[in-house]
């Protein structure tokens, strides 16, 4: 049986906060039903197939990169280094990768980008919905050490609220240096 391991991350756009990627390799035998892009699901339906393709895939696994090395070698690169790191910890090495968007991790693994692969291939939705949960349940934790910026409701996203509270307690600890409406109040 040929395996096949979609790759997305989550957390490209926030000023804050690490960013994620999975990794998955779904059981052609056990299909879950409502897969689709993370950002078309509502946070209960995310949830709710975020635990049943922990339970029911074959393999998967999560990969970050910390804010540190995202303003140390930029977002993209970033993403990518987490994505390689979710492919790293996969305890098999897959036959084909399938990576949502226009770039591959460097891995030493067949692997095709696939745009708007998170709508079109189960593997890859299934990691979408992995990484954007994983990410939110962090963003959820450093919301309790950084409650003036309400990481609970935009997960560190540049919304209104979000940049007014950067206006009014300047960049924390876990903000973006090298993202423009952080570096502005830096400077």
């Amino acid at each position: 049986m040929k395996l096949v391991c979609g790759v997305d991350e989550a957390g490209r756009g926030p000023l804050a906060g690490p960013v994620f990627a999975a990794a998955v390799i779904l059981d052609r035998n056990k299909t879950i039903h409502g897969l689709a892009d993370s950002k078309k699901l509502s946070e209960k339906k995310r949830d709710a197939l975020a635990l049943q393709i922990r339970r029911d895939a074959l393999f998967w696994s999560i990969g970050t990169a910390s804010v540190e090395e995202i303003d140390s070698i930029n977002i993209l690169q970033a993403s990518l280094l987490a994505m390689k790191r979710a492919i790293e910890r996969l305890p098999v090495f897959p036959d084909e990768i399938l990576v949502d968007g226009l770039y591959c991790p460097d891995v030493a693994l067949p692997s095709k980008a696939i745009v708007k692969g998170d709508s079109l291939i189960p593997e890859i939705s299934a990691a979408s919905i992995l990484a954007k949960t994983a990410r939110d349940g962090i963003m959820m934790e450093l919301h309790q050490a950084f409650p003036e910026f309400g990481f609970d409701r935009h997960k560190g996203y540049p919304t209104r609220s979000h940049l007014e509270a950067l206006e009014r307690h300047g960049p924390s600890s876990i903000h973006r240096k090298s993202f423009a409406p952080v570096k502005a109040l830096l400077k």
